[in-house]
């Protein structure tokens, strides 16, 4: 593993394909790693970046402030993520990458990778910004959400879905029975979406 201050890499140095996480509201970048692990073909780069803002209760990371919510803080995130995300791409290009983000890096990943050119992004446990509207071009979607989550009302990804799907995108919901999480059911169709998004010519996972 390769750590920098704001970012934690796995895979190997001159990957042709990349996934990069995008953590939630008071974890760190290694919250994402162990899962991004589990999701990718061998030779693919996962990369983890780490929230810009400490978090205002104890540890961890924010990418803008939540209680209350600080919509002024958004356009100064928004930017520095797409900042990152291009600096990135001078490595591994955005075509070859598909951003995966949870809660508020789900949002995040959401408002800034709708508008650039990725293989694809996840959102888990996501919700959309204020103002937010589905772009008339965009990477192929993929929530995922869970039905009881007492934290990102279900309704959100359902919304979310809506918008992508009435601007004629590219976009799947997966629902599972449980909370404010990724569930070990979605491993699979994950995997799946993101093996065909960055790495077409190896087929599906085994």
């Amino acid at each position: 593993m390769t750590s920098h201050p704001d970012q934690l890499q796995l895979g190997p140095e001159n990957a042709q394909q990349r996934l990069v996480l995008l953590h939630g509201w008071g974890a760190d970048a290694d919250d994402l790693l162990d899962l991004g692990e589990l999701l990718v073909n061998p030779g693919t780069s996962v990369v983890a970046l780490r929230a810009p803002e400490p978090h205002p209760y104890g540890s961890g990371r924010q990418w803008y402030d939540l209680q209350p919510i600080d919509w002024d803080a958004l356009p100064s995130a928004r930017s520095g993520l797409q900042a990152r995300l291009l600096a990135l791409a001078e490595s591994v290009p955005l075509e070859r990458t598909v951003l995966l983000g949870f809660s508020q890096g789900a949002a995040m990943a959401l408002d800034v990778g709708t508008a650039l050119p990725l293989a694809g992004i996840a959102a888990c446990s996501g919700y959309p910004h204020q103002g937010w509207q589905a772009p008339s071009a965009c990477p192929p979607v993929l929530l995922t959400h869970g039905r009881q989550d007492p934290v990102v009302p279900f309704m959100a990804s359902e919304e979310l879905l809506q918008q992508l799907q009435a601007s004629g995108q590219s976009a799947q919901l997966l629902a599972f029975d449980g909370g404010h999480g990724i569930d070990e059911s979605l491993f699979p169709e994950l995997k799946r979406f993101i093996t065909e998004r960055i790495a077409p010519s190896q087929g599906l996972p085994q």
